[in-house]
């Protein structure tokens, strides 16, 4: 048996280093989706279809709605069967892809992989009430004064925050990369600069 079958690191439940963990992978989605699923039982319990509960007086409200459409309602108003057939499968691409990305992304990239935990669990958590109800509920209502935004639910939190991490570590990277050329532009021009005979810096 070779030495690297008793390597550090190397024991079932252990991720080669710099590659994560799968345990993430597996219990964040689950946790997320646990906690939709609670939230939506106990709203649907707690409150009839369209009554609402003041949380903050003049900001946040529980309402209870149905939404047969995608996150803040769009494709609401297409058909049923389609619909449900289209955002089905766009979240069941969703959920595949990001877990594409989460085993290629290194683990000490740790935001890009909180991203797509969030979003896996949101896509997941929504999927759920479209297979099982053909519509979602929805019971977070904010708004101010007349103004509503649109109904949403945990599982949309975690997406939307999902996606805000996911632009946040392109910003990142962006401003990293640039760096880096610009510290290289420099040493280049320092290199070039250098006297005749005498050692760049």
């Amino acid at each position: 048996m070779s030495d690297a079958a008793f390597s550090p690191g190397s024991s079932p439940g252990h991720a080669p280093a710099g590659r994560p963990s799968l345990w993430p992978l597996i219990g964040v989605p689950l946790l997320l989706v646990a906690l939709d699923q609670i939230t939506k039982w106990w709203i649907t319990g707690a409150l009839m279809l369209n009554q609402s509960r003041p949380v903050v007086p003049g900001f946040f409200s529980l309402t209870l709605v149905h939404n047969p459409g995608a996150a803040f309602g769009l494709f609401a108003d297409s058909g049923a069967a389609l619909r449900t057939a289209f955002l089905g499968a766009v979240s069941v691409l969703a959920v595949v892809l990001l877990t594409v990305f989460y085993l290629r992304t290194s683990a000490t990239d740790r935001a890009a992989r909180a991203a797509a935990l969030l979003v896996i669990g949101g896509a997941i958590g929504n999927l759920v009430d479209r297979v099982r109800f053909g519509k979602v509920v929805d019971f977070l209502d904010v708004f101010v004064g007349t103004w509503h935004w649109p109904a949403f639910n945990v599982a949309d939190s975690c997406i939307t925050v999902g996606i805000a991490l996911f632009l946040w570590t392109s910003w990142r990277d962006r401003g990293h990369s640039h760096d880096h050329s610009h510290d290289h532009s420099c040493s280049d021009s320092t290199d070039a600069a250098a006297p005749a005979g005498e050692e760049p810096r």
